[in-house]
């Protein structure tokens, strides 16, 4: 595959929506390197000549889109349990992921991260917290399909503990021991974890949930994040059932468990977040603690809707995350802004939530979940080069406002994505793992997590 990274890249005659800042109906946006340095109305004017320019008209241009909660290895898995609850859900899936190997994980994430570009992803996290022994290194599996897809990657480092014998929900050939939880979570870290500005790899420390993680495995596991500078992770308040495994084992709802923990702060990110008291939605505006709202996989667990509208009015930083494959099958995440627009309304009417606010989930939103609203979510001189060109002509053509017809439609063929001004999709299709091979290294991994093969 010919490496198609530019040094310069001018993108002219495109609607730009950049975020933070006011749209600019015929526009530019220039490119040296990985970085922005140049976003206005009109033509670039004079560039360097051997720059690559890219004809936008037509095309409207967003930031990357950011997805701040996801399963990859669940590629491998997808179909399980269609009609269940989230417990049903996961006793069932618990069997299967038992069996995860490096492989698996290689493949189900070699898919799972380009669908994601192909749906205008450029930074994507991953919550792997399955690690059966002796399957060989699964975390760097995944670390090494994001290479070779090309995407920024969050990867964060998972855990359970608290097996059924302990009164989690997990079997106990699932679960590790905390120290070597704890040891395999450092030794990430100083392996992996990139802080620079820029960087294409971070990493975070991520618990599964309190129905599979101990008490005292969340208080190291923050302990050790936070010596080490990394952000914090996990699943919160996603079911009524979880709010009852609380209540029974803990004495207490999700989230006020998190906050005795000194779990909630600005490096800090919940995923789910669906069944919040008006307290949590407080303490989450008050303590900088992000949330990663995942609107097609609450609906697909029948888990219910999480109150966005009720934490952006408070402050709390908002993403949208796509989760598994295998409880949000084949979800795109460019859809998860028309679905999580589509479900606040269905709550709160139609004023809850505007394309450009569902875009910003997306975007800046994401970005401010994962400490980077500096670098990545808006289009502006000097951050990086994370950048979707989207065609709205043919029938999106029909709709006057580009925003709306993004947000409110089918999504509109993708024309071009960079990832620090390297190109990733072009029209449509990858250019850096082909179609072909992504989709078959997904095949492969079901059918070898299955027993096909």
């Amino acid at each position: 595959m010919r490496d198609l990274a530019v040094r310069r890249v001018v993108i002219e005659n495109a609607y730009i929506t950049p975020v933070v800042g006011e749209e600019i109906p015929c526009g530019h946006i220039v490119v040296e390197g990985d970085r922005i340095t140049a976003v206005g109305p009109g033509p670039a004017g004079a560039v360097h000549e051997g720059a690559e320019r890219v004809d936008g008209s037509g095309c409207l241009a967003t930031p990357g889109l950011v997805n701040t909660h996801h399963h990859l290895y669940q590629w491998a898995a997808q179909g399980v349990t269609p009609d269940g609850t989230l417990f049903e859900w996961l006793v069932a899936s618990y069997r299967l992921w038992a069996r995860l190997d490096a492989e698996v994980v290689s493949g189900a994430a070699t898919a799972g991260l380009a669908w994601l570009a192909k749906s205008g992803c450029t930074t994507s996290t991953d919550h792997h917290y399955v690690f059966p022994r002796g399957r060989g290194d699964l975390f760097e599996a995944e670390i090494d399909a994001a290479r070779r897809v090309g995407l920024r990657f969050h990867p964060c480092r998972g855990s359970m503990d608290r097996g059924r014998s302990q009164g989690g929900l997990p079997p106990d050939d699932v679960v590790e021991e905390a120290d070597e939880i704890l040891r395999a979570t450092e030794e990430a870290i100083q392996k992996f974890h990139d802080p620079s500005f820029g960087s294409m790899l971070r990493i975070a420390v991520a618990p599964c949930s309190p129905f599979s993680v101990s008490g005292d495995l969340m208080i190291r596991s923050a302990e050790l994040a936070r010596s080490h500078g990394v952000r914090l992770h996990t699943h919160i308040a996603e079911t009524a059932d979880e709010d009852e495994h609380c209540r029974e084992q803990l004495g207490m709802l999700p989230v006020e468990y998190l906050d005795g923990l000194g779990w909630l702060g600005p490096d800090v990110w919940l995923a789910h977040c669906v069944h919040l008291t008006d307290k949590d939605v407080r303490r989450f505006a008050e303590t900088g603690t992000g949330a990663a709202h995942c609107p097609s996989s609450n609906g697909r667990l029948g888990a219910g809707i999480a109150r966005v509208a009720d934490l952006l009015r408070a402050g709390a930083p908002v993403g949208l995350g796509v989760d598994g494959a295998a409880s949000s099958e084949m979800t795109p995440l460019a859809g998860e802004i028309r679905m999580a627009m589509l479900m606040q309304r269905a709550r709160y009417g139609p004023g809850a939530l505007t394309a450009r606010q569902a875009l910003e989930l997306a975007t800046i939103g994401g970005a401010r979940c994962l400490g980077r609203a500096a670098e990545i979510g808006s289009l502006e001189a000097g951050k990086l080069a994370d950048i979707a060109l989207w065609r709205l002509g043919g029938f999106h053509a029909a709709v006057d406002d580009p925003v709306v017809a993004f947000a409110y439609g089918q999504t509109p063929p993708l024309a071009r994505l960079l990832v620090g001004g390297r190109t990733v999709v072009e029209d449509g299709e990858l250019r850096t793992v082909t179609d072909a091979a992504a989709a078959e290294a997904g095949t492969r991994a079901h059918r070898r997590l299955l027993g096909e093969t």
